[in-house]
C-alpha cells in the first residue's frame, strides 16, 4: 500500500517502529525512497532520515545491494550538515558495507565518525555496530575507551544516566561484555548509572522481552493470576505482545535484539525465599539476568525459517503476522 503524501517527521517515526512487522517491509522502503524522489515529504530536509530509513529496512531484509543504495543516498541527502542524525546515516552506510563484504570503504566511511563519539549521544552505539558488523568489536571497544577518557578529563565523571558520557559508558560497558573482558571502573561507573536509571523507569519495563514457553506460561498464570496484565492471559497473546515489542524496538534502531526465555522455578529462585515473583521489580531483575548471559532466543528469524516461539511453524505463518494485530 502506498504511503501517504506529505510525510511528517512523526510519520517517519510511527513507520520505523512498525515497518518490519508488515507484509511487505521492502515495499515500504521503496516507498520511502519514491517519497524522497517525487517530493512527498512534509519537509524535504527529511530526505536522509527516510532514505536511511529505508536502508535499515532494506538491510534487515539481506536486500545489502539495495540496502547500499538508499545509504549512499541518504548521506548524500545530507550533503555537508553534521550532526547526530547525519552521523548515525554514515554509521548505517559504513554498517551496510561491511555487510557486504566492501571493508575498504566500510573503515574509510567510519574512521571520520571517531571525534563525534563525543558529541552525540546515539554514536557511540551506531559506530560500535558498524565495527561490530565488521568484525571489529576490539577495535570498537578501543575507539570507544579513547573517546571516554577525552570526555572525562573535559567534562568530569557524570552523576546521572543521560548526556554523552554515559551512553559512551553504556555502549563501552556492553562492548566489553561481548569482549568477556574483565571489569574496570568505567565499567562499574556504567552500571551504577543503569541501575540508576532502572529505579526511576516503570518497573515492568525492564522484563517486556521475557518470553515464557507455552507450558511455562500456563504454570506462571496459575501461580499468578495477576500476571496477565503483564505478559498476557493466553499463549497467543503473550507472543503477539512480544511480536510487538521486538517490532517497536527494531524500528527505534534497537540491534542485536532477542527473547529473554524464562521458567517459573527460575522467576522463584530469583526471587528468593521473602521475595515477591510477581512483583515488577523482581521480574525485571530476573530479566536482566537472563539478558546478560548467553541463552537469549535470537529475533527476527528469516521470514522461513522455524518461529522464535517454538511452535516449529514458519516464522511468517506463526508469530510475524501476530506483530500486525
Amino acid at each position: 500500500m502506498p504511503l501517504k503524501a506529505d510525510l511528517t517527521s512523526d510519520d517517519l517515526t510511527s513507520i520505523r517502529e512498525s515497518a518490519l512487522g508488515t507484509a511487505d517491509p521492502l515495499g515500504i522502503a521503496a516507498e520511502l525512497a519514491d517519497a524522497v524522489d517525487t517530493g512527498r515529504l512534509a519537509d524535504m530536509a527529511d530526505a536522509g532520515a527516510a532514505l536511511t530509513l529505508a536502508a535499515e529496512i532494506a538491510e534487515s531484509r539481506s536486500k545489502l545491494d539495495a540496502a547500499l543504495r538508499y545509504a549512499a543516498r541518504a548521506v548524500e541527502a545530507y550533503g555537508d550538515r553534521v550532526d547526530g542524525e547525519v552521523v548515525n546515516a554514515r554509521a548505517v552506510h559504513a554498517r551496510i558495507l561491511f555487510r557486504a563484504g566492501r571493508a575498504d570503504e566500510a573503515m574509510a566511511t567510519v574512521e571520520p565518525l571517531r571525534p563525534q563519539l563525543t558529541e552525540y549521544p546515539e554514536a557511540a552505539a551506531y559506530v560500535s555496530a558498524a565495527l561490530a558488523a565488521g568484525g571489529r568489536l576490539q577495535l570498537a571497544e578501543e575507539w570507544l575507551t579513547e573517546a571516554l577518557r577525552s570526555a572525562l578529563a573535559a567534562r568530569g565523571e557524570p552523576t546521572e544516566p543521560d548526556g554523552v558520557l554515559f551512553f559512551l559508558l553504556q555502549q563501552r560497558h556492553r562492548v566489553r561484555h561481548a569482549l568477556r573482558l574483565p571489569h574496570d571502573q568505567h565499567d562499574d561507573l556504567a552500571e551504577k548509572l543503569e541501575t540508576r536509571l532502572a529505579n526511576s523507569a516503570a518497573p515492568a519495563a525492564a522484563d517486556d522481552l521475557l518470553f515464557f514457553p507455552r507450558d511455562e506460561l500456563a504454570r506462571a498464570l496459575a501461580q499468578w493470576p495477576g500476571l496477565a496484565s503483564a505478559y498476557g492471559a493466553d499463549w497467543d497473546e503473550h507472543r503477539a505482545r512480544l511480536e510487538r515489542e521486538l517490532t517497536r524496538q527494531a524500528g527505534a534502531g534497537q540491534a542485536g535484539l532477542g527473547l529473554l526465555p524464562g521458567t517459573v522455578a527460575g522467576l522463584t529462585a530469583f526471587a528468593g525465599g521473602d521475595g515477591d515473583p510477581a512483583d515488577p521489580r523482581t521480574r525485571a531483575g530476573y530479566a536482566s539476568r537472563i539478558a546478560s548471559g548467553s541463552g537469549q532466543i535470537p529475533w527476527p528469524p528469516e521470514r522461513n525459517g522455524a518461529c522464535w516461539c517454538g511452535s516449529g511453524l514458519k516464522y511468517k505463518k506463526c508469530c510475524l503476522p501476530r506483530g500486525r494485530r
